[in-house]
């Protein structure tokens, strides 16, 4: 049962792609959907294409690892919705629509000088292919670990087919098939954020239960709101991981689907599905991982506890759902990120009009070479997820958000600031970091952010 669930849900995957490719006419229709996406479908597909196997595994495992202090990440990652959905989406969908712009990349180089522009847009596609081949080739590694638990076959065949079905339904549908078969998978996600952490919360008995559980596991770090030898460490563990949120702005993959809306009315009913989305996400997966450390407190990866509490508590058909919705988490990011690496290089790399021909030679071949890192390189890369998430929101974040609010940045103010931003992220990355990680986080954003606000400043200034 278990199997037959996982291969239907494929087989509607490509099925979906298929039905795609007859509204794909042009290079727009192929990345942007045409501009003429619906409400629904851009809030699901964005929320879960901003949360990949993360959100499922990374969010319940660090609950179970962490405690009570775990709680400080529902409003950190939820931010990051609150920010892109109520303050972004209004501004960039009109804005993206005036001046034409397929791409984030392009986005952000509209305006500036010929000069300026050209480079910038080399450089962050640049950028976006760093990031997005590290970060989708560990989106395969997972996908090939979740087929290979439901299906009697090994995991490097699991990652090839798991691999090869995304690469397919986005080579056939481009935008269009990967944001239809995003709100599909947020679906599944949902119903995995409802259907286990409610099974999880009534075998332990409850609230109270579950509270006298993990006092019962005489660990006091499980206990504290912020497990920091001090107030001004615990302020800086907080801040760290609501630096997550202030990275989603500059997530190419999330933000063309704002660009993609039909319709800035269409906002406001869009904000409020995917805010509804992510905060019954977060707090199921957090939920979920308390419940797992009070009923299988001996677990020695803290990330398995999703899956082994589907196995311990579900009968085998909603077994099959779990391991969909992780399929999805997975999948959902991946080829929203491959489609936004294809455009990087087909559309920002050589700039004027490209065939689809084009288009989709660019994401069969990223998305082989994305297959080949999964295959040879797998642990560096899937230790690089959250990385390549804050280098992007450092990078493209901060710029975007000036442009939107402030206005016109001089052209060598929008290309240091997304260096700044990039660089910077990673040179951080080498050293040993604050709780939190909030180094990595906040100082590269907040210094991408002066300077291109200082750029703006300056073509106030000359106006």
């Amino acid at each position: 049962m278990l199997a037959f669930t996982l291969i239907l849900y494929l087989v509607v995957l490509v099925g979906i792609g298929i039905w795609a490719n007859g509204r794909v006419g042009d290079s727009e229709d192929f990345h942007l959907a045409g501009r003429r996406m619906g409400p629904v479908v851009a809030a699901l597909s964005a929320s879960a294409s901003s949360s990949s196997a993360w959100t499922l595994l990374g969010m319940s495992g660090a609950a179970y690892a962490w405690g009570l202090q775990a709680i400080w990440l529902i409003p950190a990652v939820v931010s990051g919705f609150f920010i892109n959905w109520v303050f972004i989406a209004p501004r960039l969908q009109p804005a993206s629509h005036r001046n034409q712009a397929l791409t984030l990349v392009e986005f952000l180089g509209k305006g500036a000088d010929p000069g300026s522009e050209g480079i910038l847009r080399v450089w962050g596609a640049l950028i976006i292919l760093f990031c997005f081949t590290l970060y989708v080739a560990s989106q395969f590694q997972a996908a090939g670990t979740a087929i290979s638990t439901a299906l009697p076959i090994t995991s490097t065949l699991a990652m090839v087919i798991g691999a090869v079905i995304v690469i397919v339904y986005v080579f056939l549908g481009g935008f269009w098939a990967a944001s239809v078969t995003d709100a599909l998978q947020g679906l599944m996600m949902l119903a995995v954020a409802l259907v286990l952490p409610t099974a999880a919360l009534i075998a332990v008995g409850g609230p109270v239960s579950l509270w006298q559980g993990l006092v019962a596991l005489d660990d006091p770090s499980l206990l504290r709101l912020v497990d920091q030898p001090g107030l001004l460490l615990a302020m800086v563990f907080v801040a760290g991981l609501f630096g997550i949120g202030l990275g989603y702005p500059g997530q190419p993959h999330v933000v063309n689907r704002f660009m993609a809306l039909k319709s800035v009315k269409q906002v406001r009913f869009a904000r409020n599905v995917a805010l509804g989305w992510a905060v019954l996400i977060y707090i199921g997966m957090v939920v979920l991982g308390w419940s797992g450390r009070v009923l299988l407190p001996a677990l020695t990866d803290a990330e398995s506890v999703l899956l082994q509490l589907s196995v311990d508590l579900l009968p085998a058909v909603l077994g099959g759902l779990i391991t969909g919705g992780v399929l999805a988490a997975i999948m959902s990011t991946s080829d929203s990120q491959l489609l936004v690496a294809g455009s990087a290089v087909s559309h920002d790399l050589r700039r004027g009009r490209i065939s689809l021909q084009v288009d989709r030679a660019v994401i069969v071949i990223l998305g082989l070479m994305a297959l080949g890192l999964a295959l040879y390189f797998p642990a560096t890369i899937f230790d690089r997820v959250l990385f390549a998430w804050q280098v992007l929101g450092n990078a493209f974040g901060p710029l975007l958000i000036v442009l939107l609010f402030v206005g016109p940045v001089a052209g060598r103010y929008r290309l240091a600031a997304m260096l700044c931003g990039a660089l910077l992220t990673i040179l951080i990355s080498f050293v040993p970091q604050a709780p939190g990680n909030a180094i990595e986080r906040l100082v590269p954003f907040f210094l991408s952010l002066a300077i291109a606000w200082r750029g703006a400043k300056v073509v106030l200034k000359t106006a």
